[in-house]
Formats: C-alpha cells, sequence, structure tokens
C-alpha cells in the first residue's frame, strides 16, 4: 500500500475516532449505554427492531424495556466504533506491508493501536455485560481517548513533520505534562461513570463548603461487586461529591501547569509546529476549565457536557504529539 493512501486513511480514521468519543459522550450523558442490554447486537437483531417484531425481540428480555431512541444510539456508537476499528486495522497492515522503508513509515505506533482497538472492543462488550461498571466505563473513556490522540500523532510522523532537537528537561515536563492530563480524564471518566457531574452544587465551594466531608475509601473503590446495575450510580452523594470535588482539584493542577509549561515553550522554542501546538494546549486548556464551570452552573448541560469530552480528547491528543515532537537530543532553543 502506498504511504500516501495510508496518510488519507489516517486522516479519516482521527475524525471518526473523534465522532466516536463525542458519540460514546452522548451515548453515557443521555443514559443509552444500556439502550441494548446484549452485545453486539440489540435485543437479540442486528439493529433495533419496529412492529410486530419489537415484541418477540422484548420478551426476550423483560427487565429491559426497549427506548428507540436509546437503542438506536447505542448501535450508532456500536457502528461507528466498528467501521473505526476496520480502518485502524487497514493502517496496520499497510504499515506492516509497506516497503519503502525511505518513507519512515512508522511500525509500532499502528500495531498499538491495533491492540488498543482489540481491548477497547472488549471493553465496549463488557460496558453492556457488566451493566455499566464504572471501572470499565472509564476504561472505556480512556481508550477511546487513547486511540484517537494515537491517530493524531501518527498522522503528524507520515506528514514528515520533523521532531526538535531539545534538552532532556523540556522531554520530561511535556511527559509529565500529558501523564497529568491522562489522570485528569482519569478522573472526568470516574465522575461520569458514578454520575457525579452535580454531586458539587456551587463554585469555588461545593455544597456551601470550602472543605466537604471526603470519603476516599466509598469514592474511589474500583471494585465494585459485579452484577448490580450502574445505571444512575449507587455510591451515596457524599462519595459522589469526593469525585467531584477532587476532579475539581485535578483541573486546578491540570491549568497550573500546562499553563506554565506552554508559556516556557512559546519563550524559548522557535520552532513552529511545537508553537502552534503550544498554543492550541493552552487555548484548550482554558476551554475545557470554561467548560466545566458551565456544568457546574447549568448542572450539566448536554452540549457543554459533551464538549468537556471532546476537548479532552483534542488536549491529550496535542500532548502526545508534542511528546513526540520534543525529542532529548543537542539544544535548539534561543
Amino acid at each position: 500500500m502506498q504511504i500516501k493512501w495510508i496518510r488519507r486513511i489516517v486522516s479519516i480514521a482521527a475524525l471518526l475516532a473523534f465522532f466516536v468519543v463525542m458519540l460514546g459522550a452522548y451515548t453515557r450523558l443521555t443514559n443509552a449505554g444500556l439502550g441494548c442490554p446484549d452485545w453486539p447486537g440489540c435485543y437479540g437483531h442486528l439493529v433495533p427492531e419496529t412492529g410486530k417484531a419489537l415484541d418477540s425481540a422484548q420478551s426476550n428480555y423483560s427487565q429491559f424495556p426497549l427506548e428507540a431512541r436509546k437503542a438506536w444510539t447505542e448501535m450508532t456508537h456500536r457502528y461507528a466504533a466498528g467501521s473505526l476499528a476496520v480502518l485502524i486495522f487497514i493502517i496496520g497492515f499497510g504499515s506492516l506491508l509497506h516497503r519503502n522503508r525511505q518513507a519512515m513509515m512508522p511500525r509500532g505506533l499502528p500495531i498499538l493501536l491495533m491492540l488498543l482497538v482489540l481491548f477497547q472492543a472488549a471493553l465496549g462488550m463488557w460496558t453492556v455485560t457488566l451493566k455499566l461498571l464504572p471501572v470499565v466505563v472509564m476504561a472505556h473513556l480512556l481508550g477511546g481517548i487513547l486511540i484517537f490522540s494515537g491517530l493524531c500523532r501518527l498522522h503528524l510522523q507520515l506528514n514528515s513533520v520533523q521532531p526538535v532537537h531539545t534538552v532532556g528537561r523540556w522531554r520530561f515536563f511535556v511527559v509529565l505534562g500529558t501523564l497529568i492530563v491522562f489522570c485528569q480524564i482519569a478522573l472526568g471518566g470516574w465522575v461520569s461513570a458514578n454520575y457525579a457531574g452535580i454531586a458539587c452544587i456551587g463554585f469555588p465551594q461545593c455544597n456551601g463548603e470550602w472543605l466537604p466531608k471526603l470519603q476516599f475509601a466509598q469514592g474511589f473503590y474500583l471494585f465494585s461487586p459485579v452484577g448490580a446495575n450502574y445505571q444512575g450510580g449507587l455510591l451515596e452523594n457524599e462519595a459522589r461529591a469526593t469525585i467531584q470535588f477532587i476532579h475539581r482539584m485535578g483541573a486546578f493542577i491540570t491549568l497550573v501547569y500546562l499553563l506554565t509549561l506552554t508559556s516556557l515553550i512559546l519563550r524559548r522554542f522557535n520552532y513552529l509546529p511545537v508553537r502552534l501546538i503550544a498554543s492550541l494546549v493552552m487555548t484548550l486548556v482554558t476551554t475545557q476549565v470554561l467548560l466545566g464551570l458551565v456544568n457546574v452552573f447549568y448542572l450539566l448541560p448536554l452540549w457543554a457536557a459533551v464538549a468537556h469530552n471532546g476537548v479532552a480528547a483534542l488536549l491529550m491528543a496535542m500532548m502526545w504529539m508534542m511528546v513526540y515532537l520534543v525529542r532529548r537530543r543537542p539544544s535548539n532553543v534561543r
């Protein structure tokens, strides 16, 4: 396969991956995660049934009344994710079959993406079969964002954007920033998985308190019992408020760190791709905090909550691309 075709497929896959992340957020926020109680079908069929077939499908899942809108939302998400998986495998096998060594076709990242998409498919199945088990829901969100970020980085490499040679400390600080963003997204996923988005009313206080009573053991217990239905969440409000409060603290740390890091990068680096991505990171992290405030003040409006997930994915992608661009070599900073 020619590398120009691989580039095009990577571009399409990256756009589709972003759409899948946004659609996954919409599915979760509209409580459509169990719109189809089975997997990979929906009430035993490839598409949600209507008419007479609906009665037959419903009889096999009497505990789960079929809601057409939620079922179609869930199945649309599955088909979009399946299409993305096909594109990623085309990219992976294309990279393995590509023979032009001078074209600098990466092989490690496409293989990693294939492994990620297989694990993501398993998480999608467990999300349904384990009835929205919080740790699985959080991992599913992280997997989708990592796939999108990996595709963005692969797109950068395939378009021959060369890394800048810099001193080691810059790479360390960028990698640390990437880990901070990853942990903050994981916290956000834990908030969403436990329906804790509006557990803290008001800002900067939480339910009228500067420091609410924190229940770490209950709020951050990852090994919830299998078999329960977690739609709507099972935690007490104090535990949910703990999750939301820690997420806010993480947002503050992420904002301060990334604004400081990107300000220093913009002062020290001349290389245009690095400056461009640093500027985007600065814009995205500020936008993300503003969206978080909108979610708090207006009690989780759907558009803001979905956008909050999308901006998180873009921020992670930018950080992963910056890790690629900042290499540990002799200094090229002014």
